[in-house]
């Protein structure tokens, strides 16, 4: 990518530098190139069918885990499926509960979510010796276990098989890998699997898949489990969508093709959840109500309470108690928004006292022991939006400070913690995103240590925004085939964003107008040899001021449909701009 001009708000960043070829393509297939699409790809991209989905059976570990899952629903069980609590595990513990009941309805299936603050993620030893003493003889863990090297081995030592399915990376260093009946990852090392991004919902999807084609002995499975693998799409996609894995390659298929089960799907759990949501009458489903609306309600449950209980939505048979989880996911998102926001004004006030929003500190390193520990790692999230700067908020807790921390593209908080590890009890996680713990008297020692470290290794220039773009459009060219041609690319997410194109020399040809409650938003009609648009900026009205009418502006923008009272018209949303003059 290269920078070529400051917005308003933003450095402004073309995705690619496409060729002459390139720019005598119909916009689609500019923004396409721009994204490094093209040939065969091209026509896969445009037109995907779930016959791109790759054969479940190259999934390393898949052949062995269907027949040692087909053995004991032979027998009747019992399996216990062993789900991560956020939105992910849980959609890919449905998943494989259906399929085994499906297949043998007598076998005893169970699931079990730990909890987020008393257990912790992943396997844990104290839940394996639980399940083992409750006689359980199989365990499958779901988006969880890579790591679970000596949880792997207590299992062994109870006479407990395991099946791990995972899509994590293993830690770095790791020595060895968990000893498991069988081990489904994508990503495995000697792997063939053609795609290595999936989540673990579609993990399970494709453990699913094979558990159901070697029940049938055939590639062609029976009628009703065709229909209920295709259903399970919706319980994949959101897994997929919420996991903010990249929609690009099957990833995209699962989104695309679950987003449209969701709208009549038999599970009466995802139907009371979207009715819950206020999505019940909605049209379609996209990406944007399941991050907004359906994932949040979900993850409420392991945040403010326990998973299980979102598990249990998603596959209970009684109406009436499906009913009764998503209202009470409902009302535990709600407390989960009001603990956040109260978090997040309480975190940003004293970040600001303290001088750690200014360009001297580039870091915000804050703790209170009254902070909920489930909703610190969001609150992260949003003061990284607000100040863009790496954020690291903690807990006191029983002798110990525990927190989450979240980073901006050019600076690893990974290796931020690492470089200051003398000051930690643990730490762990990616560039972006990390857990930590340390005890009460490092802390002064850790802030200090983690600041100078920021400082030293973050630019003033990376402290801004940056809008990124696939390739400059006019404005005559965003017609109404244009604008649904490029919604038409979607689902959008991770790895495939809105498709956004630079405007240039566009002309205000009215004055600025400031909509929404209290004039939050920004509403301008602009036009070019001929051709007008309405733009809208969102949490812009305060620049309405810096704009006049016949004032000329390039603008990064997102062409989308906008539908009426039954008229359909093109119109923009305004990323940044930049006055010409």
């Amino acid at each position: 990518m290269q920078t070529i001009e400051q917005g308003v708000r933003c450095r402004w960043r073309a995705r690619a530098v496409l060729t002459e070829a390139d720019l005598r393509r119909p916009l689609v297939e500019r923004v396409l190139a721009a994204r490094g699409i093209g040939g065969e790809q091209l026509e896969q991209f445009l037109h995907p069918t779930l016959r791109l989905l790759h054969d479940a059976g190259l999934l390393p570990g898949v052949e062995a885990a269907a027949a040692r899952v087909l053995e004991s629903l032979a027998r009747g069980g019992p399996i216990v499926i062993y789900g991560d609590y956020d939105v992910d595990g849980i959609t890919a513990s449905a998943i494989l509960y259906h399929t085994f009941r499906a297949i043998a309805p007598q076998a005893e299936v169970r699931t079990y979510v730990p909890h987020r603050l008393e257990e912790g993620y992943g396997l844990n030893r104290e839940a394996i010796e639980q399940i083992a003493a409750q006689g359980a003889d199989l365990i499958i863990t779901v988006d969880c276990g890579i790591t679970a090297a000596a949880e792997a081995a207590r299992a062994r030592e109870l006479g407990v098989d395991l099946i791990i399915t995972d899509h994590h990376q293993p830690s770095a260093g790791a020595v060895e890998l968990p000893d498991a009946v069988a081990l489904v990852h994508p990503r495995l090392p000697g792997s063939a699997y053609p795609f290595g991004d999936l989540c673990g919902a579609g993990v399970a999807f494709k453990l699913a898949w094979r558990v159901a084609t070697m029940w049938c002995g055939s590639e062609r499975v029976s009628e009703p489990l065709r229909q209920l693998l295709t259903e399970h799409l919706a319980l994949a996609a959101l897994g997929t969508i919420a996991d903010v894995v990249p929609l690009v390659d099957e990833n995209r298929i699962i989104a695309k093709y679950g987003l449209r089960m969701m709208r009549d799907t038999s599970n009466i759990g995802l139907n009371a959840l979207i009715t819950a949501a206020g999505l019940d009458d909605a049209d379609r489903i996209d990406c944007e109500a399941v991050g907004f609306r359906l994932a949040p309600r979900l993850n409420a449950a392991g945040r403010m309470g326990h998973a299980r209980e979102a598990v249990r939505l998603f596959t209970t048979d009684d109406p009436a108690e499906a009913m009764r989880l998503a209202s009470q996911l409902e009302q535990q998102n709600r407390q989960r928004q009001a603990t956040e926001r109260a978090i997040l004004a309480q975190a940003r006030e004293m970040a600001e006292a303290a001088g750690m929003t200014g360009e001297e500190r580039r870091i915000i390193v804050l703790c209170h022991e009254d902070w909920h520990a489930g909703v610190v790692g969001i609150v992260c999230s949003r003061l990284v939006e607000l100040f863009h700067r790496p954020v690291v908020l903690m807990q006191k807790c029983e002798g110990v400070i525990k927190g989450s921390a979240r980073s901006i593209e050019g600076y690893s908080i990974h290796a931020g913690l690492a470089a200051v590890g003398e000051h930690l009890l643990t730490h762990g996680g990616h560039d972006m995103a990390a857990g930590l713990s340390l005890a009460h008297e490092a802390y002064d020692a850790f802030v200090d240590a983690l600041t100078m470290h920021a400082n030293l290794n973050i630019a003033a220039p990376d402290m801004i925004g940056q809008e990124s773009f696939d390739c400059e459009a006019l404005l005559r060219e965003i017609d109404r085939a244009a604008a649904r041609a490029l919604m038409d690319l979607g689902p959008f997410g991770r790895a495939n964003p809105r498709p956004q194109v630079l405007v240039r020399q566009l002309r205000l040809t009215g004055h600025p107008r400031v909509m929404g409650d209290k004039g939050r938003h920004l509403s301008l009609m602009v036009g070019d040899r001929g051709a007008q648009m309405r733009l809208v900026g969102w949490s812009m009205g305060a620049m309405a001021s810096q704009l006049a009418s016949g004032m000329v502006i390039d603008a990064i923008v997102r062409p989308k449909l906008n539908e009426w009272n039954g008229r359909v018209s093109v119109e923009a949303e305004l990323c940044d701009w930049r006055a010409v003059r």
